[in-house]
């Protein structure tokens, strides 16, 4: 995972930033970012991984965001960041959310400071679903969450969570090598626990490998 920062020499900056970590196995780390404003070329330790578990996601907070986790399994739970108190580099963090089975794991994590945008996630057959973020219940963290997309067998699992404006394009990637460009704008917002609507078609056994966000383009050959 990789975030982008400002000055890492501006004392206010850095003291007043978290950096909030996500693992597959659902567990959350909060972190002054002052704390990592001194890397060395080798690099320095961000959080301690228990066997089995992987590093997912990091994101830049203010100290005053909430905290969406999205599960494989179509949950998601949404708390706010304060629940997560901050530790040393190499501690390894608290529960974020409960795994259902074993085949269940975190697919991603946002965190929002503006109510105003929509929640938008993708199963790897090609649905999506945006919603606002109301729909989403505030909880205490390490819960099981709230469905987030009506996984089935035409769905298939989850696999990303994007927080999404009218100004952004999805760049969604399949597994066979192609990319489709899409408006967040030509999306609906729907209800939470909905099924969503197809954002592609998918050949054979093909399925969505990666969703990204970038800035809207009025270039019509992308």
């Amino acid at each position: 995972a990789y975030i982008n920062t400002k000055d890492l020499r501006d004392n206010e900056y850095i003291n007043s930033h978290n950096v909030i970590m996500a693992t597959k196995n659902g567990v959350v780390k909060k972190t002054s970012l002052e704390a990592y404003s001194r890397p060395r070329l080798n690099g320095i330790n961000a959080i301690t991984i228990k066997d089995g578990d992987q590093l997912l996601e990091a994101k830049l907070t203010d100290g005053n965001s909430e905290i969406i986790l999205a599960k494989k399994s179509g949950k998601a739970i949404r708390f706010n960041e304060e629940k997560v108190r901050a530790v040393g580099r190499t501690s390894q963090g608290v529960k974020g959310v409960t795994l259902e089975g074993k085949d269940d794991e975190v697919i991603g994590m946002i965190c929002i400071s503006d109510p105003t945008v929509n929640v938008l996630v993708v199963s790897e057959k090609g649905y999506g679903k945006r919603s606002e973020v109301g729909e989403y219940r505030i909880t205490n963290r390490g819960g099981k969450g709230v469905k987030t997309l009506n996984i089935t067998e035409k769905t298939g699992a989850l696999i990303s969570i994007k927080n999404v404006t009218d100004e952004d394009d999805l760049m969604i990637i399949n597994r066979s090598g192609l990319t489709i460009r899409m408006s967040v704008s030509s999306l609906r917002v729907m209800g939470r626990a909905t099924q969503g609507v197809r954002l592609i078609n998918l050949k054979g056994d093909d399925a969505i490998a990666a969703v990204a966000k970038v800035l809207i383009s009025d270039d019509e050959d992308l």
